[in-house]
């Protein structure tokens, strides 16, 4: 060990970010150092001081406190105290002790830490390789961005996501039937483009009853934090009181307050009751706005609400735009266009013209049709084709329909061909159940009941001695009661409770936010003693209970779409159980006639009606007479049961079959499946995370089978581990186990545990010099290899995604003492640690003596990184330039035939694969560690 003398400089080995350190004092077996970079003094024991001697050799370009740079020529040792003579920039001799070195010298490159005898534990050198592998097959994974979230494999959600995510500019609307997961898709969407640096700022505007819910939905499947913000937040940021209505908000603290957070989201009745807050939300600039149930923003071609107007401006300043609606089937055909203009009022200027658009569109939906049906086509559907397609060259797809062997891939191609056709396909999503597979059946269950109803004693209304009865039946198995008014919903809880003995929750529009989770928590817990929950109406628009299988109906609505909507709490894709719907009336009330209305003239129990309220809107003031006078009720149903199959079959010959196909082309849609299955399949996330709680200092316990637990140890190489609070948190790797247990984390490889890690370790020069002694059968014993690991690095806006063609690119060069390449014939992996402790400070004094020659191999080594970096970015050009040239290809084609293709869309693409080029020929190599290895 060499001698602490007071004026050495030295550097800590454990914290090297404090800079030079300088030996102030050496008495007792201990050390002081004062390291006035950062002000720090620490005392250490002698003989096990985690420092390094500070010794520059010659060659090295050094600084001195007053910031003057020098080659060093020469150097001399007097009483353990180094003087350094050397060069400076304007070539004049210097001379400096080391006590006038700059304190803030660090010495964080490779070669630099391996010289001084920074030397980190081999397991550190290992993860940081690793750690490079791993990124790299992440950013060149095709479902980067869609890995992190907790949700089912669905294809048509993930098809749509990475349709539409990886667009310049996202504008499209989902218009799925309830219960196809419309949310999920906005999250799989915004989770992609954030995770891909394609969007930062973001806006979601949902109605109030949504807010909580929305913002548990992004945190607990997405792992994306949500801001909340209402009058009270938008104060509390420009430090205003609220009491002062003339202060000029400009002034305050915070201009904007929705400049203050990247993801914010708003209730819709926010902006509507405080009008003030619209104009500030609209220039405080977003990359992405989502509007959740935008089909209540209301549009005629005379006026527009103001909710409408707000939206409209916002999309106008807004790249992206993703507007949640209802089916066009329900929104009619005006109301259908206006959420259409919103996302491109270039293309949709008119209502007038999009009529006609829709007329000229026929064919092509016909022809689809007869493709569809696999049925022969005649001559007049042969000829539509042709001219349809006249610029496709498609008339040997044509003659191929006619042969047996060759028919079925020309349907399909014709098919794909047709879909680059369609109008709106590239901005409307509208799956329907019946292309969606996955839901549950149903079972309707009436129950006419003798005596009353009496809404203002419960216990003398007939349905309440029923549905007692009903409880104790379903003997602990949980239900959904869902009727008209809040006041009907207290009333059922509270004397179920406090007369009967039955605990349930409530849930109503009188409650907070906070409460109504609360209560749907409650609800939610299977060891909770709340079998029941009795909500109204407003517990059957966004709600989830899917965990549930028995759906009480106390009152019927007159409503088809609120009915569906009550029912679609439980119809969802993953419900495991056949949904059983429990209907009691009274008969001879309007419950007892409505009762019949659905279940033989539209049939809405036992399935999701698409015709009913187009129906119901027909017959509404039939219905409301029928209802007042209880007469003709027979012939009004036989009434409602012609006119809904006759529109069911209107909408059936109608449906737009091309538009569910492009709302999901299942061929891709299961390639993603595939590509997510094998990422979860190859079991590499947990030992990966492993080494690096093992290094950082986490604690990891069993939990249960891939169920483990984290928690900071005592001994935590960092003040602060990213993502993990002290009391730590239970994590699964499982996506089947995450499903089902909502108190666990799911980690993936975009969690932000994980990928925060990421960072931690390559922002840092953890493991980035080390020595390993090792033993390999095809290494002789005595002989010393240095093993570089150099990284390509490429930097590129990230609306580029230049991680698809060349990422981070990790290269290893493996070179022996004879200067002999040994990268292809020695793997990385067989290079095992023997555990053979070394002298460092020998290790040390033979790397110094030897420095020259190390310096010689390490050039060479990078030599022969240089040349395979130039055969990387030569293939990575090759693969950029042909995947954008393609799409280009393709869009320029397409904008012949099909309207929604702008120019700037085609421009934007020719610019991006220019500059993609420039920046990919412009890749720069660094060594970013390095391993000195001596063979036993």
């Amino acid at each position: 060990m060499e001698q602490f003398i007071p004026g050495q400089r030295w550097i800590s080995n454990t914290e090297s970010e404090l800079g030079l350190g300088l030996i102030l004092e050496v008495s007792f077996k201990r050390v002081t150092v004062l390291f006035l970079a950062s002000d720090q003094r620490r005392i250490y024991a002698q003989d096990n001081a985690p420092l390094t001697r500070v010794r520059f050799s010659v060659g090295d370009t050094i600084e001195s406190i007053d910031e003057e740079r020098f080659t060093v020529l020469s150097l001399t040792e007097v009483d353990g105290l180094i003087t350094y003579l050397g060069r400076s920039i304007d070539g004049e001799e210097v001379e400096v002790e080391e006590i006038e070195l700059n304190h803030h010298i660090q010495f964080n490159k490779p070669q630099d830490r391996l010289f001084m005898g920074q030397i980190d534990p081999t397991a550190w050198f290992l993860l940081r390789y690793e750690t490079w592998l791993r990124l790299q097959q992440h950013q060149q994974s095709p479902v980067k961005g869609l890995l992190g979230g907790r949700a089912s494999l669905i294809p048509h959600q993930l098809y749509i996501a990475q349709e539409s995510a990886n667009r310049a500019a996202p504008r499209i609307m989902l218009a799925d039937e309830v219960g196809l997961g419309k949310t999920i898709e906005a999250g799989l969407i915004l989770h992609h483009r954030l995770i891909n640096g394609l969007s930062k700022r973001v806006l979601i505007i949902v109605p109030e009853s949504l807010v909580h819910q929305w913002l548990v939905e992004m945190l607990r499947r997405f792992n994306l934090r949500f801001s909340v913000f209402d009058e009270a937040r938008c104060l509390e940021e420009l430090g205003d009181d609220g009491f002062d209505d003339g202060l000029d908000e400009s002034s305050g603290k915070g201009g904007n307050p929705f400049s203050n957070e990247q993801l914010i989201l708003c209730s819709q009745s926010f902006f509507a009751n405080y009008p003030r807050r619209q104009q500030q939300a609209i220039d405080a600039g977003w990359d992405m706005v989502i509007v959740d149930e935008a089909h209540h923003l209301e549009w005629s071609e005379k006026a527009a609400s103001p909710d409408y107007l707000f939206v409209e401006q916002l999309g106008l300043q807004t790249p992206g735009l993703i507007l949640l609606t209802a089916t066009p089937e329900q929104l009619g055909k005006e109301s259908h266009f206006a959420r259409l203009r919103l996302l491109d009022p270039d293309r949709f200027y008119s209502f007038a013209a999009f009529l006609e658009e829709e007329r000229q569109f026929e064919p092509v939906a016909n022809a689809a049709k007869a493709l569809l049906a696999e049925k022969p086509l005649d001559a007049g559907e042969v000829n539509l084709l042709s001219k349809l397609l006249k610029d496709d060259n498609v008339d040997g797809l044509l003659k191929s329909l006619t042969d047996p062997e060759k028919s079925a891939v020309a349907r399909e191609k014709l098919i794909n061909i047709l879909l680059d056709h369609h109008g709106t396909g590239r901005i409307l999503f509208r799956n329907s159940r019946q292309t969606v597979q996955g839901f549950p059946d149903r079972e309707r269950y009436g129950y006419p009941l003798a005596g009353a109803e009496n809404s203002d004693d419960l216990q003398q209304d007939a349905r309440f001695a029923w549905l007692v009865d009903k409880i104790k039946e379903l003997a602990g198995q949980k239900a959904l009661v869902i009727c008209k008014h809040a006041q009907t919903a207290i009333d059922i809880e509270q004397v179920l409770k406090n007369r009967i003995g039955i605990a349930a929750a409530v849930f109503h529009e009188g409650m907070t936010i906070i409460e109504r989770d609360r209560a749907a928590a409650y609800f939610a817990d299977q060891d909770s003693s709340a079998r029941l929950l009795v909500c109204s109406e407003i517990g059957s628009e966004g709600r989830n209970f899917q965990f549930v299988h028995h759906l009480i109906l106390w009152d019927l609505p007159t409503n088809p779409d609120l009915l569906q909507q009550r029912i679609g709490r439980l119809d969802r894709i993953g419900q495991k159980h056949v949904i059983q719907i429990h209907i009691p009336y009274v008969e001879n009330s309007d419950n007892a006639l409505l009762y019949r209305w659905y279940d033989e003239g539209l049939d809405s129990f036992r399935s999701n009606n698409s015709a009913a309220q187009r129906v119901a809107d027909i017959l509404s003031a039939e219905l409301k007479s029928v209802l007042q006078t209880k007469t003709g009720v027979d012939a009004f149903i036989a009434k409602t049961k012609a006119l809904n199959e006759e529109i069911d079959t209107e909408l059936h010959n109608g449906r737009d079959q091309l538009l569910e196909l492009n709302s999901c082309r299942h061929e891709q849609a299961e390639e993603l499946i595939d590509h997510l299955s094998a990422f979860e399949k190859e079991g590499a996330l947990w030992p990966y995370m492993e080494d690096v709680f093992e290094c950082y200092g986490v604690d990891t316990e069993f939990h249960s089978p891939d169920c483990f637990i984290i928690r900071p140890s005592d001994h935590l190489r960092v003040s602060h581990f990213p993502g993990l609070d002290e009391d730590g948190f239970t994590v699964t790797i499982t996506r089947a186990c995450a499903l089902a247990r909502e108190e666990l984390q799911y980690l993936t490889w975009e969690h932000p545990i994980v990928t925060a890690s990421m960072d931690l370790i390559l922002s840092s020069e953890t493991g980035n010099a080390n020595v390993s002694v090792i033993r390999h059968p095809d290494l002789k014993a005595g002989q010393f290899l240095l093993e570089c690991l150099f990284i390509i690095e490429c930097s590129a806006p990230a609306e580029f995604q230049m991680g698809r063609f060349l990422p981070h690119t990790p290269i290893r060069i493996l070179i022996d003492q004879h200067k002999k390449d040994l990268t292809a014939a020695i793997d990385h992996r067989s290079l095992v640690e023997t555990g053979t402790k070394f002298d460092k400070q020998q290790i040390v004094s033979f790397l110094n003596t030897q420095r020259d020659y190390i310096s010689v191999i390490l050039s060479l080594a990078e030599q022969i990184a240089q040349e395979q970096m130039a055969e990387i970015v030569d293939t990575a050009t090759t693969t950029m330039l042909e995947s954008l040239a393609a799409e280009i290809k393709r869009l320029v084609r397409l904008k012949k035939v099909n309207p929604t293709i702008k120019a700037d869309e085609i421009e934007q693409l020719k610019d991006m694969a220019a500059l993609a080029q420039e920046n990919i020929q412009a890749a720069q190599l660094r060594l970013d560690a390095v391993r000195f290895i001596v063979t036993s």
